[in-house]
């Protein structure tokens, strides 16, 4: 039956006998699935877990190597406080304040003599100062407040740093220290919908690359600030595929275990903004400083969008190297934060009118405080391990004053380019200190500001000359029964027997002797036989020893030239030798540092101030008239009128053989200063202290606030008048007569022949 239909019933069977074949698949694709899920997981899910734990450990122990801070000391305001204008300014700048609106932290406002600031926040060694808005006034140079009784310390100035052991340098704030701009904007500008993924967002994957398709070029990146955390913490920044899965990864783990908030503060503290040489700059906080010398919480809007600007690419963008790239950058930014509301459109015209608002220091590569930086990393050093100094956030709070290094420095460069108006081999280095404390004020150890290499201030060692004398007479007025200020001493020729050696002939500088003299002449005129005579009496040991009673090593064998200053020292040093001359005997080391605080703001080291009484106070309150005699009468007789007043200024000149080193050193209430001038090379530089040294300190001191001298009167010290040059009594009503303080029971006995025709006896019996 060829043809005959075949039965439905067999078409079921045929399909009857299929169904069995695609259940069988079903259990083979499930396995395959199931095995496919099984090894991603078994492959992938331990890398994971690693990469989730990196995020969990490392996140909460990000900052591992902050800087070391160094501050100045802090200014304080307060009525009466003795400063210029000038010099008020210098420390505005110095501490980061800039001229603008005083409606903002961090700005100031200078109408002639009246100044309306508004000092930001600081937190100081005692506490915590909150922003305050205040408006001096000044007065015949002096401070005048509204508030008598009210004190403004102004943010001391950041130094420098002392740099991790690593590569990064950042200033780690919390999230309610930055700006509400900064942080607002930084997302507006890099991340709008941050408060709403979980680390990745898709939809703003798409924006960013329609809005860079649509300008054909890159003006928007589609990585979340999580994800750009993520990067700056955990990554390196090669670009692939496994990096890019790792970034992911990690961004949603991130997002799963710590706030937005938390994010955002990490974010803010690690975003990459640029290099300070080798050191990579990470965070908002450290740029404001490094790029503006402000900090953060004091920047202006323009400056603000020019730091989130750079977020984008901080080399393409660096506002030095590529200023017109970095303003349209700004300006792009300013123009978002002003369609986004965050700012007016006044104030987008304002901003965008401006300048970038850089430090000017930024420009210029110089180190201005490289010098002192280096005394303060000497004294640290010697109660610090160098690794403890780097890398822990310590903030070191130092004894400089801004205005008053300002003035050393201009003073030292424009002293020796009088001298030596066209070329450069002369050199010189300034120490000024404050000799009550011994706290350094100021420190210059090149002629030229900003250049930082040979210190000249802590390690020239140079003879010094004829400023050593005032240590060899100190030593013989200590002994009133051999010697007082109108002891006669002969200038004559001399010669000095010296074993295992040529005897020795010392001269005067002018080859001249001058035959019997007062001691307090033989200094004032600094006579070098005269001095050498009085040397021999009180001996070269006795000299070495009362240095280093003061402090310093003589450090070369003892010799009888070192009466006249054959001793190699610093300008330092020297200044260490004067610090108990000028503060009426008491002794206390030269200080840089005052306080070390710790990250948490914990107190680990205070430097309180030393004094020691020296045993010869009585005997320094007449070498003080003697200096105060040098200044009048003697080798610096010349000061009062370079100086164009004269304070009470005590003083002593110094020259070494054949005009190689110029020395000057003088002090009054508030300051002392010491000057060296000469040649790296030691050869002769035609120098000399009255004419090249002193002129440099007078020029320093006229810039500074000086007060007049009141010199000490301890009670073994008595006054009486005498007939002048010769030791005999006199009266105030004798021709002549020149009052001189006298250790008590050491004046002379004889009496001049004014009293003798009086017949009166003019002390009391």
């Amino acid at each position: 039956m060829a043809g005959k239909p075949v039965p439905r019933r067999k078409k079921k069977a045929r399909g009857s006998r299929k169904r069995p074949q695609r259940a069988s698949v079903r259990p083979r694709l499930r396995q395959f699935v199931l095995f496919a899920v099984g090894l991603a997981i078994g492959l992938l899910g331990p890398w994971i877990w690693w990469l989730d734990r990196q995020v969990s450990l490392r996140f909460a122990d990000r900052h591992l190597a902050e800087a070391s801070r160094v501050y100045a000391r802090p200014l304080e305001l307060h009525d009466g406080l003795a400063i210029s204008r000038r010099d008020l300014l210098v420390e505005l700048e110095a501490a980061g304040l800039r001229s603008g609106s005083p409606d903002q932290p961090g700005r100031f406002r200078a109408d002639g003599e009246r100044i309306e600031m508004h000092a930001p926040a600081f937190e100081f060694p005692d506490g915590r100062q909150a922003p305050r808005r205040v408006v001096v006034r000044l007065r015949d140079g002096a401070v005048e407040m509204p508030d008598a009784a009210a004190v403004l310390r102004l943010p001391p100035a950041e130094l420098g740093r002392i740099m991790p052991l690593g590569d990064r340098v950042r200033t780690p704030l919390e999230i309610d220290e930055f700006p509400a701009l900064l942080v607002t904007g930084a997302q507006a500008v890099e991340d709008r919908r941050f408060k709403h993924h979980g680390g990745i967002d898709l939809r703003g994957l798409a924006r960013a690359l329609w809005a860079n398709l649509r300008a054909g070029e890159v003006v928007q990146g589609g990585s979340t600030i999580t994800q750009q955390l993520v990067k700056n913490l955990f990554l390196s920044p090669e670009r692939s595929l496994l990096r890019k899965f790792n970034e992911a990864i990690m961004a949603v783990s991130l997002e799963w275990r710590f706030s937005k908030a938390e994010i955002l503060e990490a974010w803010l503290n690690e975003v990459y903004l640029g290099q300070d040489g080798r050191r990579a700059i990470h965070g908002f906080g450290r740029a404001a400083e490094y790029y503006f010398g402000q900090p953060v919480e004091a920047l202006d809007a323009g400056q603000i969008a020019l730091l989130v600007g750079m977020v984008r690419g901080a080399s393409w963008y660096h506002p030095l190297r590529n200023p017109d790239r970095a303003r349209e950058r700004r300006d792009l930014v300013l123009a978002m934060f002003r369609d986004t509301g965050l700012i007016d459109p006044a104030t987008y015209r304002r901003q965008q009118a401006s300048g970038l608002g850089l430090r000017p220091s930024l420009r210029s590569g110089a180190t201005p405080y490289g010098a002192f930086l280096d005394l303060v990393g000497r004294q640290l050093r010697a109660d610090y391990r160098e690794r403890d100094l780097r890398g822990t956030g310590l903030r070191i709070f130092t004894t400089l004053s801004p205005s008053a290094q300002a003035v050393a420095e201009l003073a030292l460069s424009e002293g020796l380019s009088r001298v030596e108006p066209e070329a450069q081999s002369l050199q010189g280095a300034i120490v000024l200190i404050e000799p009550g404390s011994g706290e350094a004020r100021a420190l210059v150890g090149d002629r030229v500001r900003g250049r930082h290499g040979f210190n000249r201030a802590l390690d020239a060692r140079r003879q010094v000359g004829s400023v050593i004398k005032p240590l060899v007479y100190l030593l013989a007025l200590a002994d009133p029964d051999a010697f007082t200020l109108v002891t006669p001493v002969e200038d004559r020729p001399l010669t000095v027997p010296v074993p295992g050696s040529e005897a020795w002939r010392p001269v005067n500088h002018d080859a001249t002797s001058h035959g019997t003299v007062p001691l307090l002449e033989a200094l004032a005129r600094s006579y070098n036989q005269a001095s050498v005579r009085i040397g021999l009496a009180v001996g070269v040991d006795a000299l070495f020893g009362l240095m280093r009673q003061l402090g310093v090593a003589p450090g070369r064998a003892a010799h009888p030239a070192a009466f006249l200053g054959a001793v190699d020292l610093t300008p330092l040093q020297v200044a260490q030798l004067y610090q108990p001359i000028a503060a009426e005997g008491y002794s206390t080391p030269i200080r840089a540092v005052r306080d070390v605080v710790d990250r948490d703001g914990r107190s680990i080291a205070r430097y309180p101030l030393r004094l020691r009484p020296l045993p010869q106070r009585d005997a320094l309150a007449l070498l003080d008239f003697a200096l105060r005699r040098v200044v009048t009468h003697g080798t610096a007789s010349a000061l009062p009128r370079l100086l164009g007043s004269d304070p009470g200024i005590r003083g002593k000149t110094g020259t070494t053989n054949d005009q190689r080193d110029a020395w000057f050193v003088g002090y009054t209430a508030d300051w002392l200063g010491v000057v060296w001038a000469g040649r790296d090379d030691n050869r002769p530089a035609g120098v000399g202290g009255a004419s090249t040294a002193l002129p440099i300190w007078a020029d320093l001191f006229s810039r500074l606030p000086l007060r007049p001298v009141r010199p000490a009167r301890p009670e073994a010290v008595e006054w009486f008048w005498i007939d002048w040059p010769e030791p005999l009594l006199a009266d105030e009503d004798c021709d002549g007569a020149l009052a001189v303080p006298f250790i008590a029971g050491s004046q002379p006995e004889a009496l001049s022949e004014c009293i003798e025709r009086r017949g009166v006896w003019p002390f009391g019996g």
